[in-house]
């Protein structure tokens, strides 16, 4: 496959997506991130382009492909680290805007801009067949990537996030307390429940661009960590 030289990255003011963005642009090779995002940044270096938009109307979907394609041209990968809660996003309903449609929209976009990669953080245990609504919405997100037609899609598949986030998460605190605890008693194929730094997420995901061989790609806990660490 094609080396990668511009990445267009979405949920980029997120735990992982942040981090993402950061290892990115610390990289000496000349790579380009082209940030989607609802509210503007401060000022940002040179190689990093941003695209504020209104991601609430898919009727601008056209509009927005050409004005990022008038802002960076072609794309050659797509790094997707968006996702709420049903709590924060105060019902189900919009929580699929966000995690499930919004995902494939912008997928959608970036194959509209050449993208031949694509990378999703995704959730361990994410299945479509899943009796679990939020796994289940993952894993119909997962499949419905899949039909983009893209040369290479990693499926990143984290356990509990560990890191500071910008907004409060209740539950995730305590998970986080607990997490030196529980890690060590999780092994064999529990292992992929183990939680995990959002930084090594986010290494993982800017491995993979350099990876050559096609095809659909599953990564959890052990997979991660070994990505983030080669």
């Amino acid at each position: 496959m094609s080396p990668v030289r511009r990445v267009l990255l979405a949920g980029a003011s997120g735990l992982v997506g942040s981090e993402v963005r950061r290892q990115l642009l610390a990289r000496g090779d000349g790579l380009s991130v082209v940030s989607l995002l609802r509210r503007p940044r401060q000022p940002h270096p040179p190689r990093d382009l941003e695209w504020v938009a209104d991601l609430t109307d898919p009727a601008r979907d056209d509009e927005l492909t050409a004005g990022l394609r008038a802002l960076a041209g072609d794309v050659d990968a797509c790094i997707c680290a968006l996702g709420t809660t049903i709590r924060q996003a105060g019902s189900r309903e919009a929580f699929l805007a966000v995690d499930r449609d919004l995902v494939i929209r912008v997928a959608t976009i970036a194959r509209a801009l050449g993208a031949g990669r694509m990378v999703l953080v995704s959730s361990v245990g994410a299945s479509a067949q899943s009796d679990n609504f939020y796994l289940r919405v993952k894993g119909e997100t997962e499949r419905a990537l899949g039909e983009l037609g893209f040369e290479r899609l990693d499926l990143l598949r984290p356990g509990l996030l560990l890191g500071e986030r910008s907004e409060k998460r209740t539950a995730e605190q305590w998970g986080q307390r607990l997490a030196p605890l529980a890690n060590p008693l999780l092994r064999g194929p529990l292992r992929r429940y183990r939680a995990i730094a959002a930084s090594d997420v986010a290494a993982a995901a800017v491995a993979v661009l350099a990876q050559g061989e096609g095809g659909r790609h599953v990564h959890e806990n052990a997979g991660l960590l070994a990505l983030a660490r080669a």
